[in-house]
């Protein structure tokens, strides 16, 4: 009943009680309260129903978006840290589960395994190629396997064929692949047309992809096609496949049949093809189950001795693993494991230091919470209702954050995959992990930026609340709040000292004298197989007023890709233990490239003698001290189809880039495989060259496509993955600087608002600017040296790691630690400098009036 009706029952029931006794009193209350029982004065039950937690929920949120919003500044350094930290940390995780997921898609990956070479002899080197015959040896001779296939790819193909009655020429980087039928059998990339059992069994047969052969043909139906080669290789197309997907390491868009291997190259397809590892000759397997890689690593071991029986056995034939292929760099794989780790680290410590903010501005907020809590408290609340509440609040801001970075990082992914060089998808929310990730981090967040600060609010006691006469150490202890402002010190300047390594080591190998003039030097392709039409076409180019020099050669002196030989030396019998970067040109190369010659002379023009000049490091290994005692001693290379006596010797030079050290080179007359022209410029109006050489090139070869590139611009390639990488920590040492700076900004201003009346009492009693100043800048240099007591060994450790993959490489000395210190400090001082300088030159009677 509704309470007024029940009360006046109760004092009738009174009144009778004492004038007509209990008995007649009871009586009466019951009939009283059956006349009065209507639906009119029965006690609604709707304040009971609405107890819900649906009802509490409703109400954290009211509670929570209102204190967020009455916290403009607060709330936007919280969300703009978290969402920064959080876009960063979904582009890594799709860049990682990117990279995790290649060539996962195969039915048994886990049998499939590419054979790789190790080359011990004093060093041990790896190559991700074999032997041509290999293959045909394990897939004839042993039953461990259920399918093998050779493959060999050359990158940068030109292709020729007819569209509508005219000829096309395209170049292809993605690269041509003279493959083997059980290739197909292996991976699995489905034929949308054609037969794949067929498809590459006879010679002079191609697969292209769905991409190709619409851009070759159009609408058209590709089969029955012919594609041409290099001008002189034709194949016809059986089979079109579907298009590779993006995270799979074959990189090849043309297959072709691996028969007319003969056709290209006819030592490389022998069964002959022992001598030596051309660059590109894979060979893949798929061992049968329960066949461990061990046992066929054993069974392949014999197999130099007897093919090579004057070999000392350098080569060790191994299984690498599928999964392994991306992510060996000895191998050429396209990043290391380590790269993945470093990227994991970086989202880690986004992260950290975004909740670190969080945590910070949310403690040092507190006493103005304080009396809300003590409030609460007195009203009944349970500290256990007050933690969810802050919690809560915690969720909204977390809840925010994912939303704008979800926005931020569907934005920036078409610029990622252009920055990685990746193809990730835009559309995030077909991506079951990724939603599953994006869950988990909003509690994650919740729970790492949330749980401290609301036991500090909870642990608030009422009388001390309300009275405004709570300790900082109630207030979350500035000493924590020191301690999570040196941890974000700490984070940023072991990323500044890692940018600042990478960033010398880069200056360092670019800057680096290589023994070699790279300058100015362009490299094209001879165009011809013919040694007449080649020396004809370099005498005409000589002609031309732009070019200094003119060399015939197999490649420049530091290249991406190698000929190494055994060689025997004098009078010994068996080769060397160590292998031979063979660099075969004509007698111009050494005067082109601007060699420096510290014994005997250069290569003499002669197509009938043979002569060697070797390097220095040469001279080392075969334990030859002075230059001119090597002089006159024979050299036997290539299985000793190639014998000359040294005649020079030059200073060392630089053969790969500076991750490698300076190879035993020899540099010798090969008529026959001279591949391209080096051409050196004079460096007035190189564009009109340039245009001159392709017009003459061009006249000489008017059915393939002329190209040109800059032996430095080579060079730079080699440290691609390294620039990437410097971009990659460049851009989130700014990020988390950035969101250590929004913090830093919070943080001030809640101290300043703190003492505020302080600095007007001291500016008083005679306290300068420069003092004012001091008294807020003193506490965060000393906690920026903590920060660097702790980085200072963290950064160390972790960049000498990486710079134990550079031969050549600088040292760390003291000017780095120091710049990275001095940086800290200079982006501290303008991250407060204008709040503090504001405190510095206000009036003290305005400061005095604050309470």
């Amino acid at each position: 009943m509704l309470d007024y009706i029940e009360g006046d029952l109760f004092e009738v029931y009174e009144r009778n009680l004492e004038t007509l006794g209990k008995r007649k009193a009871d009586w009466r209350f019951i009939k009283d309260v059956l006349l009065l029982f209507r639906p009119g004065i029965i006690r609604p039950r709707k304040p009971y129903q609405n107890l819900t937690p649906y009802g509490m929920y409703k109400s954290y949120f009211k509670i929570g978006w209102r204190t967020l919003l009455r916290n403009k500044e607060y709330t936007l350094i919280n969300i703009s840290g978290l969402a920064l930290s959080i876009t960063c940390c979904i582009l890594i995780f799709v860049l990682v589960k990117h990279h995790s997921g290649f060539d996962d898609f195969h039915q048994d990956q886990d049998r499939i395994y590419r054979i790789v070479t190790e080359q011990h002899r004093e060093s041990v080197s790896f190559t991700n190629s074999v032997p041509s015959p290999l293959g045909m040896v394990l897939r004839e001779n042993h039953t461990y396997t259920e399918k093998v296939a050779r493959m060999f790819q050359e990158s940068d193909a030109v292709i020729s064929f007819e569209r509508n009655g005219e000829k096309q020429l395209v170049k292809e980087p993605n690269g041509f692949a003279f493959t083997e039928p059980e290739f197909f059998d292996i991976f699995n990339f489905p034929l949308l047309k054609g037969n794949m059992k067929t498809a590459l069994a006879e010679p002079n047969k191609a697969i292209i992809t769905e991409r190709l052969a619409k851009k070759y043909f159009g609408d058209q139906n590709p089969i029955g096609e012919v594609i041409t080669y290099n001008s002189f290789l034709p194949f016809t197309i059986t089979g079109v496949l579907e298009d590779l997907p993006p995270n799979t390491d074959i990189s090849a868009e043309i297959f072709v049949s691996y028969s007319s291997m003969k056709d290209f190259n006819p030592w490389l397809a022998s069964d002959e093809a022992w001598g030596g590892i051309t660059g590109g000759m894979y060979c893949f397997t798929k061992l049968l189950p329960n066949v461990s890689p061990e046992e066929v690593e054993q069974a392949l071991a014999p197999y130099v001795k007897l093919h090579r029986p004057e070999s000392k056995n350098v080569h060790h034939y191994k299984l690498q693993a599928l999964s392994d292929v991306h992510f060996d760099g000895r191998y050429g794989g396209a990043m290391e494991k380590s790269d993945i780790g470093i990227l994991i680290a970086i989202g880690i410590f986004l992260l950290l230091t975004a909740c670190v903010n969080f945590v910070n501005l949310a403690t040092a907020q507190a006493l103005k919470r304080s009396k809300e809590v003590g409030v609460r408290k007195v009203l009944g609340s349970f500290r256990s209702q007050l933690f969810w509440q802050f919690i809560f609040e915690t969720a909204i801001i977390a809840t925010v954050s994912i939303l704008i970075a979800l926005v931020a990082a569907l934005a920036l992914v078409p610029y990622v995959n252009d920055f990685f060089s990746t193809q990730i998808p835009v559309n995030f929310f077909s991506d079951g992990t990724l939603v599953l990730f994006i869950l988990g981090l909003n509690i994650l967040i919740t729970l790492l930026a949330g749980c401290y600060p609301a036991l500090i609010l909870t642990g608030f006691k009422p009388v001390a609340a309300l009275k405004g006469k709570l300790s900082m150490q109630q207030l979350g202890g500035f000493n924590t709040r020191r301690s999570l402002i040196v941890m974000q010190f700490a984070i940023s300047q072991v990323l500044i000292i890692g940018v600042i390594v990478v960033m010398n080591q880069m200056r360092f190998a670019k800057q680096a004298d290589l023994g070699f003039d790279k300058e100015s030097i362009v490299m094209i392709n001879t165009g011809s197989d013919s040694l007449i039409a080649k020396q004809t076409l370099k005498s005409e180019l000589l002609r031309l007023p732009g070019i200094e020099k003119v060399s015939l050669c197999f490649q420049p002196p530091a290249s991406s890709s190698s000929w190494n030989n055994s060689i025997r030396f004098g009078s010994d019998t068996e080769e060397v233990n160590f292998p031979t970067n063979m660099k075969l040109a004509d007698a111009d190369y050494i005067s082109t490239f601007d060699l420096e010659l510290l014994a005997g002379r250069d290569l003499i023009p002669s197509d009938t003698v043979r002569e060697m000049v070797v390097n220095e490091a040469m001279l080392q290994r075969l334990g030859i001290t002075s230059p001119e005692d090597a002089l006159g001693e024979m050299i036997y290379a290539n299985g000793g189809n190639m014998v000359g006596p040294i005649v020079g010797v030059v200073r060392n030079f630089h053969d790969r880039s500076m991750h490698a050290g300076i190879s035993p080179a020899l540099i010798t007359t090969a008529g026959n495989m001279y591949s391209n022209f080096a051409i050196k410029l004079n460096g007035a109006s190189v564009k009109s060259t340039l245009e001159e050489i392709e017009e003459i090139w061009k006249a000489q070869n008017p059915d393939k496509m002329f190209e040109y590139s800059f032996v430095d611009e080579s060079i730079a390639q080699f440290y691609e993955s390294e620039e990437t990488l410097l971009k990659g920590v460049q851009f989130f040492s700014f990020i988390a600087i950035f969101i250590g700076c929004l913090g830093l900004y919070g943080l001030i201003s809640f101290m300043i608002s703190q003492k505020t009346k302080e600095v007007g009492i001291r500016k008083v009693m005679g306290g300068g600017v420069t003092h004012i100043i001091w008294l807020f800048g003193q506490e965060f240099v000393r906690l920026i040296m903590i920060a660097f007591l702790i980085a200072a060994p963290i950064g160390w450790w972790f960049m000498n790691q990486w710079l134990q993959d550079f031969e050549f490489k600088i040292s760390l000395d003291v000017w780095t630690f120091a710049l990275a210190i001095g940086s800290s400090i200079i982006i501290a001082a303008l991250t407060v400098g204008y709040q503090v300088l504001k405190v510095a030159y206000l009036n003290p009677v305005i400061s005095l009036k604050t309470e």
